[in-house]
């Protein structure tokens, strides 16, 4: 696996450090967080930089300044040493789920037992709690989710093959973390299926034909 190209945003590491994200979304942060050593970088000052905040607060709200100087540090921190992967995935068997997802969809690949969500479309659905659920797609090859924009948050994270949207080429490792404003269409371009990990706080709204039929097979 190549390094990660695509990070975190910064308002999403500051969430993590804190303990403040959804489950949904603190996973699939966690399964980048493994890959990506400019993010891992990032969490470092994040814990650092709010341990110190907290300090001098003496335990007042982080006022709306304090949270931004905060995620300004975060853009400008340097990056230091080489992007150093978790030692685990030289020993993780390339059939083997990242362990933050296995509670929910079991350890292996193979032994996943996909939903018909549309041709050329599969799905796994979790809910870790109330507050986001937490989805697998396989998506072959040629094939792509209907154009949609998001309802709230989504994090989502390749772990297999890859896909190109308006954003961009979406390999291993690499994450989308998208806001309400964002509209794309996730197209499989890989010589396998993709597959990723996704993290959602609300529904999709569709914008084409073809996205409120394939809704229709996904439970709310």
């Amino acid at each position: 696996m190549s390094a990660p190209v695509h990070h975190l945003d910064p308002a999403t590491v500051l969430a993590y450090a804190a303990g403040a994200l959804p489950t949904a979304f603190a996973i699939v942060a966690a399964i980048h967080l493994e890959v990506c050593g400019p993010c891992r970088t990032a969490l470092r000052a994040a814990e650092g930089v709010g341990a110190h905040l907290l300090g001098q607060l003496g335990g007042a709200p982080l006022t709306a300044g304090a949270r931004s100087a905060l995620r300004q540090r975060l853009v400008d921190e340097p990056i230091r040493g080489p992007d150093a992967r978790a030692q685990a995935l030289a020993s993780r068997g390339p059939d083997m789920l990242p362990p933050p997802l296995q509670p929910f969809f079991g350890a292996r690949y193979s032994r996943l037992r996909w939903s018909w969500l549309a041709p050329g479309i599969r799905y796994l659905d979790a809910r870790p709690d109330s507050q986001a659920r937490l989805l697998l797609l396989q998506v072959a090859i040629g094939h792509a989710v209907p154009a949609h924009r998001h309802g709230g948050h989504e994090l989502t994270m390749v772990l297999r093959g890859a896909y190109e949207d308006v954003l961009g080429r979406f390999g291993p490792g690499d994450v989308a973390d998208l806001d309400s404003g964002t509209e794309h269409r996730p197209l499989a371009v890989s010589r396998q299926c993709c597959i990723w990990a996704a993290a959602l706080d609300a529904p999709l709204q569709w914008q084409d034909a073809a996205g409120p039929e394939m809704a229709r097979h996904l439970p709310h």
